[in-house]
C-alpha cells in the first residue's frame, strides 16, 4: 500500500507562535531551562479568571438542573448570553440586538467561519502587516489569498493608507482590522478608523473588526473605539470573547457581532449561521460565563492593566537599551514588537532560533506575522520579533538580560557592529 499523503492545502499552513514551541520542548527534554515569552496565555503567567465568573460556572455544574448545560446549546449560542452581549454593546453606543450576535468556540472559530462564508478560491482579504497569523492560515485553508497593507512603525504602528490603496483589487472581499493590535500592541485612533470605514465604503468591502483586547488599554489618551460604532451603513463583523480581557483562553468563549443596518450582508450572515448549524453547537457550559463576565464586577481590570503597564515599561526600558534593538511602545494588549538589526544574509527566524538555542528564551520571529526583513534609509537591515510581557518582572528581567547577552555575542560572531 502506498503512503497516505495529506491534502495539498496543509502544506501552506504555518503558525509561528506554536511552531517555535516544538524546538523549545526539545530543549526542555534535554534538561534545559526555557523561558516562554511567545504566547498570549494570561493564566500561564499567574493571571487568574475573576472569582465571580468561576463561581457562576460552579453553580451551574452543581445545580441539579445544570445537566442541561451538558446538552447541545442552540447552534447560535445561549439566548441569555447573546442578550448580555447585545446589552453591553448598546452601552458602548452600538445598535445591537440579540439576533445580531452568535457565540463561537473562541474568537478563532468565529474568524474561521466568517472567512469560510465570505471568501471564494482566488479572492482575497486585506490583512495588516504585521498581523496575527490566523487570518493567513485560514485563507490558505480555503484557497483564498492574503494581500497586505503596512503598519507604520515610525508612527506608532498606525495604518499606511497608501499601501491600502496599492493592495486592494477587484478580488478583494474584506479588510481585517486588529485594534489593539497583535503583534504590535498598537491602538488605532478614531481618525484612522473613520478613514478605514470610508475606504471600505468606496471599495465595497466588509470590515472584520478583531477587538479581542478591547479592555486592555495601557495609557491615558488611548481609547478603544468599536469599529461598528463608527461604520454607519458599512457592514462590519466584530469578533470578541472572554479569553484575554477575562483571563479565560482555555474556556473557548467567543462571539461575532453582525453590524449591517443597510442589509448589505444579509446573505453572508445567513451563510455564517448555516455553517454554525452544520457544526451543531459551540461549548455550552462555558457560555454561562458570558453573563457573569459582562454583567459582573470589572474592577479586576484596573489591577490587570496596572500590572501590564509596569511590565510593558520594563520591556521597553530593557530591550531599548540593547545595542541593535529598538522598541516602539505598545499602548494596548500585552505584546511588544521590537526591531532588531540583522547582518546581511541572516533572517529574523535564524536570530530567534539562535536565541532559543543559546539562552532558552522563546520569542516569535517577525516573519511569522508576515513582516520580512527590510533595509532602512541608512542601509541598516531590520527584522522583528514578538515578546509577550505577561510574565512577572523577575522573569522578564532574566529573559531580557539573556537577550542582551545573546545579541552582543550574536553580532560579534557575525562581525557586525550595530548602529
Amino acid at each position: 500500500m502506498a503512503a497516505i499523503l495529506p491534502a495539498e492545502r496543509t502544506k501552506t499552513i504555518t503558525y509561528a507562535i506554536r511552531d517555535i514551541v516544538v524546538k523549545a520542548q526539545a530543549l526542555e527534554r534535554e534538561g534545559r531551562k526555557v523561558i516562554y515569552l511567545n504566547i498570549g496565555d494570561p493564566p500561564v503567567y499567574d493571571f487568574d479568571t475573576p472569582q465571580h465568573i468561576k463561581e457562576r460556572l460552579k453553580r451551574k455544574i452543581d445545580d441539579v438542573s445544570g445537566r442541561k448545560s451538558a446538552a447541545y446549546a442552540d447552534s447560535m449560542g445561549l439566548h441569555e448570553a447573546r442578550e448580555a452581549i447585545a446589552k453591553r454593546l448598546r452601552t458602548r453606543g452600538l445598535a445591537a440586538e440579540t439576533d445580531d450576535i452568535v457565540l463561537t468556540a473562541g474568537a478563532t472559530e468565529g474568524i474561521m467561519l466568517a472567512v469560510a462564508a465570505l471568501v471564494n478560491p482566488g479572492e482575497n482579504l486585506l490583512l495588516p502587516l504585521p498581523g496575527y497569523p490566523l487570518y493567513r492560515s485560514t485563507l490558505a485553508l480555503y484557497h483564498g489569498a492574503a494581500k497586505h497593507y503596512r503598519l507604520d512603525e515610525a508612527h506608532d504602528w498606525q495604518i499606511d493608507f497608501d499601501s491600502l490603496e496599492e493592495a486592494v483589487d477587484a478580488k478583494t472581499r474584506g479588510l481585517v482590522v486588529i485594534s489593539p493590535n497583535n503583534p504590535t500592541g498598537g491602538v488605532y485612533t478614531e481618525e484612522t478608523l473613520k478613514r478605514l470605514v470610508a475606504f471600505a465604503e468606496r471599495h465595497g468591502l466588509v470590515l472584520f473588526a478583531d477587538e479581542i483586547y478591547d479592555q486592555l488599554l495601557l495609557d491615558d489618551g488611548y481609547a478603544h473605539h468599536p469599529l461598528a460604532r463608527l461604520a454607519g451603513d458599512v457592514p462590519v463583523l466584530s469578533f470578541g470573547g472572554l479569553s484575554k480581557n477575562y483571563v479565560m483562553p482555555g474556556y473557548r468563549v467567543g462571539w461575532i457581532h453582525f453590524h449591517d443596518p443597510a442589509g448589505r450582508m444579509t446573505k453572508l450572515v445567513a451563510a455564517v449561521k448555516q455553517l454554525m448549524r452544520a457544526r451543531l453547537s459551540g461549548p455550552h457550559l462555558q457560555q454561562h460565563a458570558i453573563i457573569a463576565a459582562l454583567e459582573g464586577d470589572h474592577s479586576f481590570l484596573d489591577g490587570m492593566r496596572a500590572r501590564l503597564r509596569e511590565q510593558r515599561d520594563l520591556t521597553i526600558r530593557m530591550l531599548g537599551a540593547i545595542p541593535g534593538i529598538r522598541c516602539t511602545p505598545p499602548h494596548g494588549a500585552f505584546y511588544a514588537f521590537p526591531g532588531v538589526q540583522l547582518p546581511q544574509g541572516v533572517t529574523d527566524k535564524e536570530y530567534v532560533e539562535a536565541l532559543l538555542a543559546a539562552e532558552g528564551v522563546v520569542v516569535v520571529y517577525g516573519s511569522g506575522f508576515g513582516m520580512t526583513e527590510a533595509e532602512d534609509a541608512d542601509g541598516v537591515r531590520w527584522g522583528h520579533f514578538r515578546v509577550v510581557f505577561l510574565a512577572g518582572p523577575d522573569i522578564l528581567e532574566e529573559a531580557y538580560a539573556k537577550i542582551a547577552r545573546f545579541t552582543k555575542a550574536f553580532y560579534r560572531r557575525h562581525g557586525y557592529v550595530p548602529r
